[in-house]
C-alpha cells in the first residue's frame, strides 16, 4: 500500500503560500534606495537619515536607507566648522554609516544622493559626479549661492537626463500644504510669508535662511514674479515682488524678536493665516517638520519625477539674488530677468 505524505506543518504551508502568492510581503516591498550623503555640516544630515533608517520612530519614512556618508566640510563657515565633527561621529557611531573619501566612491556605493553641505558655494561642484553618474539627487537649502551655479546645475541635469530637485522643507510642512489646499481659500490672490532671515558673510543675504519664508512665499503663489524692491535694517528685511499677473508677494525676514514663521494668503474666498484645525487634528501628533520633504524625496528617489522643477528653483534663487541688488540701490525695483542675463 503506498504511503501518504506527512501533513504539512502550518509553519511549512504559510512558507510555501507566501513565495507563491503574487501579493507577498516581498512582492509588495522592493529593497530600499540606498542613499549616499555629501555634506555632514549641518543637523539635516542626522535628522533625514533618522526618519529614513530608524524603522522604530511613528513617522519614519520607509523606501530608502542612508548607507554612507562622504563628509566634506567648510572650515570658512563658523556653522560647519563648529558642528561638523559632532554630526559625523553621529552619523558614523550610532547610525553605522559608512565614510568614504570621495565622492566618486560615494556614488559607487548608492543609488540615490542627499546633498546636504550646508555651504551653498560647495554645491555645483559636489553635484557634478551624481549628475554624471544619472543617480536621483536632492540638493539642500540653499540650492546654490548664486544664480549662475543654479543655471549651471539645471543645464548639466538636461544635459545627462539626470533628475535634480531642491526645496526648503517649509514648503511640505503639515501647516502650510494644509492652506495651499483648503478650498475655503479660492484662487491666490497674494501672500505674505515671514519668517528668520540671519546672515552668513559668504552668501546672498536671503539665501541662508530667508531661503525657507521665500520658498513659503513661492509654495502659495508659483512662480512668475517680475520685479522686487528690497526695504533692509539691521533687525528686519521687507520684500515686495510684482508677479507677471499683477498679483503681490511679500517677504518679511525677522533678525531680532521672534523667529517663527507664519503667512497670511489672500484667496479670492478668504483670507488665511492658520490651516484648518480639522485637517490639522488629522495629523500625528510630534511628526518631524522634515516629514513631507522627506516623503517627497524618498518618492523622487524611486520615480526619478521631481515635484518642484528646476526652472522655479532657479527663479527663487533668481528673486534672492535681485533682493541684494535693491539693497545695493537703497530700495530700488530690481528685474528678475535682469538677474538671470546677469
Amino acid at each position: 500500500m503506498k504511503r501518504l505524505p506527512a501533513p504539512l506543518s502550518a509553519a511549512v504551508f504559510a512558507l510555501i503560500l507566501s513565495a507563491w502568492h503574487p501579493l507577498s510581503a516581498a512582492a509588495q516591498d522592493p529593497p530600499a534606495i540606498r542613499v549616499g550623503l555629501i555634506g555632514l555640516d549641518t543637523s539635516h544630515a542626522v535628522a533625514f537619515t533618522e526618519l529614513l533608517n530608524d524603522d522604530s520612530r511613528p513617522d519614519h519614512v520607509p523606501g530608502a536607507r542612508v548607507v554612507a556618508a562622504f563628509k566634506g566640510g567648510s572650515p570658512d563657515i563658523e556653522a560647519s566648522r563648529s558642528r561638523i565633527e559632532k554630526f559625523t561621529a553621529e552619523l558614523r557611531d550610532k547610525w553605522h554609516v559608512e565614510l568614504v573619501d570621495t565622492i566618486d566612491a560615494l556614488v559607487e556605493r548608492v543609488d540615490a544622493v542627499l546633498l546636504t553641505s550646508v555651504d551653498g558655494r560647495v554645491h555645483l561642484e559636489q553635484a557634478r559626479p551624481v549628475i554624471a553618474a544619472g543617480k536621483p539627487l536632492f540638493v539642500d537649502k540653499p540650492f546654490t549661492a548664486g544664480v549662475h551655479d543654479a543655471i549651471e546645475i539645471a543645464r548639466l541635469a538636461r544635459e545627462r537626463n539626470a533628475p535634480v530637485f531642491s526645496s526648503s522643507s517649509l514648503r511640505f510642512t503639515d501647516e502650510v500644504l494644509a492652506i495651499k489646499k483648503d478650498p475655503r481659500l479660492g484662487q491666490v490672490l497674494g501672500a505674505i510669508t515671514w519668517g528668520p532671515a540671519t546672515l552668513e558673510p559668504h552668501h546672498p543675504d536671503l539665501f541662508w535662511y530667508g531661503i525657507h519664508a521665500v520658498e513659503m512665499l513661492y509654495t502659495y503663489m508659483g512662480p512668475g514674479c517680475e520685479r522686487l524692491t528690497r526695504t533692509f535694517s539691521e533687525g528686519a528685511d521687507v520684500v515686495v515682488g510684482q508677479w507677471n499677473d499683477g498679483r503681490i508677494g511679500v517677504v518679511r525676514g525677522e533678525r531680532g524678536g521672534s523667529y517663527a514663521f507664519g503667512q497670511a494668503v489672500f484667496g479670492a474666498k478668504a483670507v488665511l493665516t492658520e490651516p484648518d484645525p480639522a485637517v490639522m487634528s488629522t495629523i500625528p501628533p510630534k511628526r518631524s517638520s522634515y516629514y513631507g520633504l522627506m516623503t517627497e524625496i524618498v518618492e523622487f528617489f524611486r520615480t526619478r519625477r521631481a515635484p518642484v522643477r528646476l526652472d522655479e528653483t532657479i527663479e527663487i534663487m533668481a528673486f534672492m539674488e535681485a533682493a541684494d541688488l535693491s539693497k545695493s540701490r537703497d530700495g530700488a525695483s530690481v528685474k528678475i530677468a535682469d538677474v538671470m542675463a546677469k
